[in-house]
């Protein structure tokens, strides 16, 4: 060793700290690797991705080959340093002292810290090449990785730890996977994204919160004369409307307008025929999650249905099309006693009916009302009032000032909502 030139030890010592630096690097982006990014390269027949997923699928052994080159390097690194400390001062204190200094800088700056951030930082970049030189490694290695994962394995056992169970694949929840598509940026488009985070909302979304209030639902009373039947059918603006039967509560079934139409051109309807033709109603229990109906419309291979409280009385209906708005927007085909609902001022503020949905509030017209108490905007007043309010009174909910303009049977009936005033700077 004392006829080896200072400079060839230098260059050994160089040599030593970049292999240092390779397992630093590659045991960083080894973990740091996006696990489903890899499986995504795997199929598709990567072959660097091929092997990453082999040495992952056995951490305990990657682990080991890795921290057992990092460790021998860093071993042989100290003992060179302390050759040329002492070549260089002399032996004593004072070279042993600074060969410590130095080479514990050296392994903390180029074989540690940043290897290690550049690897969390190009995690795909490092550890699909270093798997190449990783996998044959391992190999070689086996027999010695083997043998020190028998002391790991027995000092877990002594820990009562089985990592075994947790070693497998990470499975993400719903709030994991919101988290993903809200921290997607440019990669996911902004209406992708929103449909996401709909489907997302579906299960915490009932059908008494998306439904056409009970009072807005368009019928036909199989009792009434015939002429005022065939007029209901011609200007309904529904393909299939609800029959009753006397009273609301009483629904018999649901006919396709354009089949009665049909045999309706001579003026006339045949009651009979029109009972025959009809289908049975399809009821939905109040509080159905939204994802659950979507889900029992599919099955049922139906489009429309009527939302029923415990006691059997309906309280709404629920369309596939009133879903389908949940999750990617609204349409514009509505009926116009729907597209009335709202009405904007010259002022700014819009004239709205007490029977508007609060979610169609806040989706429409972009406003913040709550949505955890009553599910429309007459029932919000009421409860925040606590008594039925007089025409002009004026309140304020979440930042918006309301005004009532009109009341009718202990309802009320029509609104003003105000836009919030504009932040002081």
């Amino acid at each position: 060793m004392d006829e080896i030139p200072v400079s060839v030890l230098l260059g050994a010592l160089v040599v030593l700290l970049l292999l240092s630096a390779f397992f630093s690097t590659s045991e960083t982006s080894m973990m740091a690797l996006n696990r489903y990014r890899l499986k995504r390269l795997v199929q598709q027949g990567h072959r660097g991705a091929i092997i990453t997923a082999k040495l992952l699928a056995k951490t305990d052994k990657l682990l080991g080959v890795i921290l057992l080159g990092n460790n021998l390097i860093n071993a042989a690194a100290a003992a060179l340093v302390t050759v040329i400390s002492f070549r260089l001062f002399g032996q004593g204190e004072f070279a042993l002292t600074m060969g410590t200094l130095a080479i514990t800088f050296a392994i903390l700056v180029f074989s540690e810290v940043t290897p290690k951030v550049l690897g969390a930082a190009f995690p795909e970049k490092i550890a699909l090449p270093a798997s190449y030189v990783l996998s044959p490694l391992l190999k070689l290695a086996y027999p010695i990785v083997w043998f020190i994962n028998l002391f790991v394995r027995a000092l877990l056992w002594l820990m009562r730890l089985k990592p075994e169970q947790s070693a497998g694949e990470h499975h993400l929840g719903m709030e994991e996977l919101r988290t993903m598509v809200l921290e997607a940026g440019h990669f996911v488009p902004q209406k992708h994204k929103s449909i996401l985070l709909n489907l997302f909302e579906l299960e915490n979304i009932t059908v008494d919160d998306v439904m056409i209030p009970r009072n807005h639902i368009e019928a036909i009373n199989i009792e009434a004369p015939t002429s005022v039947l065939i007029e209901q059918l011609s200007t309904s603006h529904h393909t299939r409307v609800l029959v009753y039967q006397n009273e609301l509560d009483n629904i018999i079934g649901i006919i396709h307008v354009r089949r009665v139409l049909h045999q309706a051109q001579g003026g006339e309807l045949d009651v009979t025929l029109l009972r025959e033709i009809l289908r049975e109603p399809y009821f939905i229990p109040a509080g159905t999650p939204l994802f659950s109906q979507l889900q029992h419309f599919q099955e049922n291979q139906e489009r429309m249905g009527l939302v029923v409280d415990e006691y059997g009385e309906i309280m709404g209906l629920v369309t596939l099309e009133d879903i389908l708005e949940e999750i990617v927007g609204e349409f514009t085909t509505h009926a116009p006693s729907q597209t009335g609902l709202y009405r904007k001022q010259e002022d700014g503020s819009w004239m709205v009916e007490g029977s508007s949905m609060l979610r169609d509030l806040n989706r429409k017209l972009q406003l913040k009302l709550p949505l955890d108490g009553p599910k429309t905007l007459n029932g919000l007043i009421l409860e925040h009032l606590e008594d039925i309010p007089e025409a002009g009174t004026s309140l304020k909910i979440a930042d918006h000032t309301i005004e009532i303009v009109q009341t009718h049977d202990r309802v009320v009936k029509v609104v003003r909502i105000f836009p919030p005033a504009p932040e002081k700077q």
